[in-house]
């Protein structure tokens, strides 16, 4: 139903309607940083999600608990920049508080404490008018979504679907130490991170890591499957520790960012071998507030697309912002003064609820 200016009211329009990474963004959450902290590394959990390069010895001097002040103040600074820009851009933004995380919670096998809301793509995943609750591996953030419920319960009842994953263990007997001394995640049940998962209409990426396991590939296939008709591509041995989205940038249908430490012309993954790449150019490596930042450098692709037009792009990457220039995309250059060391960019501190693109077939 139109009202009386002829355009879609929000009560008619879609609760729940996101099949890619770069059709025009109507509704969006954006993370809040309020009790943002880390939890104690002698969790393996937490040392593999966290710093997985990391040796047993270099773990004894990360600082756990509470981020400094100064990171979290300025950093609530700059995600309300980016909600205003968003919200002139005519996208409706949803920010719900962040819970207490330094709450204690306790399974029979484990006991642990929170961790963050920055990241609300991490753990979520929209697929068209699907609201999946993925399985992180990371114990830390086994109840970090509940701080989104009310929110979603809100898109179940205007016709949204909303399922979780089987909830992990998360047992011992989940990971294992490397011979070179650094955590890995095992096969005994199905454990990902939603920000393992790329979309591109009809085809998905997984990316098998640490924050994603072979099992957990299993389980999104077999969900997938009631959903629609899809093709899942797994990505081996591209990047051994989290997510996708510092490797692949989706820009606009036929045009991708791909991360050239890691990827190579022999290696694109198949559903871009078509596609025009735009390798991103070195990434630049701006000083962090502390000695062990949870990101590395590459963060800086991490954008958000508007619409295939425009870009949400870190404003301190100039060599970035003037090649996508170049693909005429405009670039709204933004500060995230303090995502390396809170471990999310422009993508991943937001999770599109509503785009206006439809399921597509872009091979």
């Amino acid at each position: 139903m139109q009202n009386s200016t002829g355009t879609i009211s929000r009560e008619t329009a879609p609760a729940v309607n996101s099949w890619d990474e770069f059709t025009q963004l109507k509704e969006v959450i954006v993370g809040d940083v309020t009790h943002a902290r880390l939890p104690a590394m002698t969790d393996i959990s937490a040392w593999l999600a966290c710093y997985p390069s990391l040796t047993k010895a270099e773990l004894e001097n990360v600082a756990v608990g509470a981020f400094p002040r100064q990171v979290i103040e300025e950093t609530t600074e700059d995600l309300a920049t980016l909600v205003a820009t968003l919200t002139t851009l005519g996208v409706r933004v949803r920010q719900p508080v962040a819970p207490d995380h330094a709450k204690q919670f306790t399974s029979p096998d484990w006991t642990s404490e929170g961790y963050l809301s920055y990241c609300p793509r991490d753990i979520t995943l929209v697929v068209g008018s699907t609201i999946i609750e993925t399985p992180s591996p990371m114990r830390a953030r086994y109840f970090e979504n509940h701080g989104l419920h009310r929110l979603f319960q809100e898109y179940l009842l205007r016709g949204a679907n909303w399922i979780s994953a089987p909830k992990p263990r998360l047992a011992d007997d989940l990971f294992s130490i490397s011979p070179e001394g650094l955590p890995v995640l095992g096969e005994t049940e199905p454990a990902f991170d939603a920000a393992n998962v790329l979309r591109i209409g009809k085809d998905i990426i997984y990316q098998v890591s640490g924050s994603g396991n072979e099992l957990g590939l299993r389980w999104l296939e077999s969900m997938l499957g009631m959903i629609g008709d899809f093709r899942v591509h797994p990505l081996h041995g591209v990047y051994p520790y989290t997510h996708i989205d510092t490797t692949i940038t989706l820009l606009r249908p036929g045009l991708v960012l791909l991360n050239p430490a890691r990827l190579t012309s022999d290696t694109v993954p198949q559903p871009f071998q078509k596609w025009d790449v735009l390798w991103s150019p070195q990434i630049r490596d701006i000083p962090t507030v502390v000695r062990y930042p949870l990101s590395a450098p590459w963060l800086g692709m991490n954008l958000l697309m508007v619409n295939p037009e425009v870009a949400i792009v870190d404003s301190d990457q100039v060599e970035l912002i003037a090649a996508l220039e170049q693909r005429h995309i405009t670039v709204l250059p933004h500060r995230l003064r303090h995502s390396r060391v809170l471990g999310g960019g422009f993508h991943c501190v937001t999770l599109d609820v509503v785009r206006d693109g439809e399921l597509v077939d872009y091979a």
